[in-house]
This record gives C-alpha cells, structure tokens and sequence, in this order.
C-alpha cells in the first residue's frame, strides 16, 4: 500500500539522520579537563550554582527519572520533558541547598524539541543568562557538576557542530555528560548558556548533544497559564473530553490557504490528542512532508519544522503512539482526515502514530477496480462505499486498515492544490510547504 511508504522510522535511519562526523564510528572524542573553583576568578562558575538543580519524577511515589535543570527567568525552570513521561509529581534540590522543593506544575512545552518550562511556587533563583548567539565549530563549551565541598567540578568540551539533526536542531559537542547529568546548562567561554545539554545514541555511539538557547527563550515567551503535572498525561480527563466533544470545527492554516475539519466524536481519542497538540502549538510550521497524487497529503511529523532540502523526514513522533481505532461505517471517502502508522510487520497492532495525519484527495474508481481491491485486502465494500468511491472518490485500498477521525469541512481546493505539486522521489514537495498553525474554534 502507497501509505506504509510514508515513515521511515528504523534504527538505522536515527543513526544516519544525525549530521556528519568528523570521527570514525567507535572513536572516543574527549578534551575535557576538570577544574575547581578555585582556579576561577570571582564571579565565575561559582556563582551560577543556585541556578542549577537535581530533579527527580515520580508516579506518585515511585521514582521514575533523575537529571538536572537550571533556573532561567525567577520562579520559572526548564528541564527535559521526556523526564515527565509517566509522572505527576517532582522534586527538586537546588545545588547550593541540601533541601528539596516540590514542583509546583508548569507553564509551557515543546515536545519538539523536549523541554518543558517548569513553575516553582515560593523559590525564585537567579536565573542562568541564555547566550543570543549561534556558536561556530570549535569554539569552547563546559559544563559543571554539584559541588563538591569548595569545588566546582567542571568539565571543558567544544562544539562539533550546529546542525539539523535528531529531528531539530542541535549542536553537537565533545563535553561527556552522564545520565544523571542530562538536563545540564551547557556555558560558552563567556559563561553564558548556550543550552541545555543530553545524551543521545548516533554514530552507534552516545554523544552529547546541546537545544540551543534560543529554543529555551521561545519558551518562556509562550508561557501561558499554569497547569499541574498530571495535565501532561496523554488521556484527557472526563470534562476536557466533553468540552472538546463541542468543539465547533478545526482551522489548518496553510501557506497555500486554509482547511476547515471537523474531528469526530466517534474517535475521541484521536480527537482529543489532536486538539491537545493544536493547543500546545505542536503543528505550527510543520511541513506538509508527504504528497501522493490521487491519494492526499500528509503533515504532522515533528522533525519537518527545521529540515532541510536533503533531510528525510517523516519519522520522529511527539514520542509516542495511539491504539488503533477502526470504526465501523467509516471510510477513506475523499475529504476524510486519517492517522498513518507503521507497516504491519513492525506494527503488528497497527498503533497510530501520535501526531501525524493525512487528508484523502483521492480519485474515482470502477466496481472492477473495487472487486479487485475486496480480493487484495479482505474488505468488502457497501452499496453506498461502492456509490462514493465511483461518484466522489477516496482511497478504498485503505479501509478497515487505518483510523479515520475526521473530515474536511471547507478548503478541499487547497487539498487539491498541494496534492498536484512537484515531489521528489519521497513524496516530499520539492519546494516546501508548511502549516503556520492549526486554530481551534471553540
């Protein structure tokens, strides 16, 4: 089927998506030193060490991650969103205190480029200062750990590169953090922070990779309202479901124009995942990445926003799946909105992917055609299926196979239109197309 082609989301394909090296694979880089506090002059490292913090998720009371974060606007921190997967509640202790303080909730995420913008109720610190600037190769990097006694262990490195990999962008650079180190402000030789630092497989190696500042800073000017933890979790409650079952419509805005849809409330799930990522800005300049004449076009895929022309795209999720949900009545009649996934043999439960979705532009077919498609996938067509795909149109091959949670109210025009333009050998536009956001009307 056209659409199994649409994620290419192998080992191999993370391992070989992360930018050049200039190391063979197995090649240890290190030029780190370690330096004490006494080495520095006044108003140096030392001085950045409240700003800094341990930080320990749970679920409830059971321990789920320890890493660090860093103070960067008063009462407001960020750290690894990823550290939140599973948990409703956090603790965190501040390098120059032995107690510790529980989070209070946060006020802004980007699952993109996985931070989360941390609220602390009573404790404000003086915040780390975020460098403005890009970096260039080789220019020095450190990074410290918790004090020890009257020392300030800190550890040199250098940047790689800056460049899209991993799904964003990144620099990439020689500093060796451990695990419980992840979440580390990263410094430049000015002692301003380029970034918050992580570890991450590639090369078939760990190496250490920095999210820039910039993205932090972005942060904090899209912190909205407060919410607690548990509002992180992937299940809407009860009455964030009902309200989104009201939801009048959903408005794509493309650069070509706007689509009208509506999400339907015999997927709630679907639905609601859907509205929680518009409501999170998660679909804001993401690249209409996939388009296959008589068939539709695709976007959703969280490492289109900073690709560039040679990048292959269309495998990295918000980080994680949905449970497919197969609705009896529905089909892939033109104008429907699905989710794509897998192919079966790595997805035997044919689970969603989390974000992405494709609208059907589709064509019209013949009851031959029809025939020969209830043989190939083991469906058989209604009367008024057979009616629709030879009158309107649609993708029939993909019925009973993939989850169908909406449709196009307004602007199939614009569909039409992206789904005619030039593609390269993967189906992606060959002069890019992006979605400048998703507007809910409530």
């Amino acid at each position: 089927m056209m659409l199994k082609l649409y994620l290419v989301c192998s080992i191999s394909l993370l391992l070989f998506s992360c930018g050049s090296s200039d190391k063979k694979p197995g090649q240890k880089i290190n030029t780190e030193k370690t330096v004490t506090a006494e080495e520095q002059k006044p108003g140096g490292f030392k001085d950045l060490i409240p700003s800094t913090f341990k930080i320990d998720t749970y679920e409830n009371n059971r321990i789920l991650e320890t890493g660090m974060g860093f103070f960067v606007s008063g009462d407001m921190a960020v750290t690894r969103l990823s550290f939140f997967e599973s948990a409703n509640r956090a603790v965190i202790t501040p390098f120059d205190e032995n107690q510790s303080y529980e989070v209070s909730g946060f006020i802004s995420i980007d699952r993109i480029n996985d931070l989360i913008l941390l609220k602390m109720d009573g404790l404000k610190k003086t915040p780390v200062n975020l460098a403005e600037t890009i970096l260039t190769d080789d220019e020095k990097t450190t990074f410290f750990d918790k004090p020890q006694g009257n020392t300030v262990p800190l550890h040199d490195g250098k940047v790689l590169s800056y460049s899209n990999m991993l799904g964003s962008k990144l620099y990439r650079v020689t500093n060796q953090l451990r695990s419980k180190s992840v979440g580390s402000p990263i410094f430049n030789s000015n002692m301003q922070c380029i970034g918050l630092g992580f570890i991450q497989i590639a090369d078939y190696e760990t190496q250490t990779f920095v999210t820039p500042s910039v993205f932090i800073s972005d942060l904090i000017k899209k912190a909205g309202k407060f919410q607690a933890l548990s509002e992180l979790q992937k299940q809407a409650t009860e009455q964030e479901s009902a309200n989104n079952s009201k939801v009048k419509g959903l408005v794509i805005e493309t650069e070509l124009g706007n689509i009208k849809i509506k999400l339907y409330n015999s997927t709630p799930q679907y639905r609601d995942n859907f509205i929680k990522l518009a409501r999170e800005n998660y679909f804001d300049d993401l690249l209409i990445h996939r388009v296959i004449s008589d068939f539709g076009i695709q976007s959703g895929a969280a490492d289109t926003r900073y690709a560039t022309a040679d990048d292959v795209v269309g495998w990295k999720g918000p980080g994680y799946t949905l449970p497919a949900h197969i609705v009896p009545g529905l089909y892939h009649k033109r104008g429907v909105i699905g989710s794509p996934r897998k192919p079966e043999r790595e997805n035997m439960r044919k689970r969603s992917d989390g974000s992405q979705y494709y609208i059907v532009t589709g064509r019209i077919y013949t009851d031959q055609e029809l025939n020969d498609l209830e043989k190939e996938i083991g469906h058989k067509f209604t009367d008024e299926q057979r009616n629709t795909y030879k009158t309107i149109g649609g993708a029939p091959h993909l019925d009973g196979t993939y989850t169908i949670f909406g449709e196009v109210l307004e602007g199939m025009e614009i569909a039409d239109q992206i789904s005619k333009v030039e593609v390269n050998s993967e189906f992606r536009p060959k002069k890019d197309i992006r979605v400048k956001k998703i507007r809910i009307l409530e």
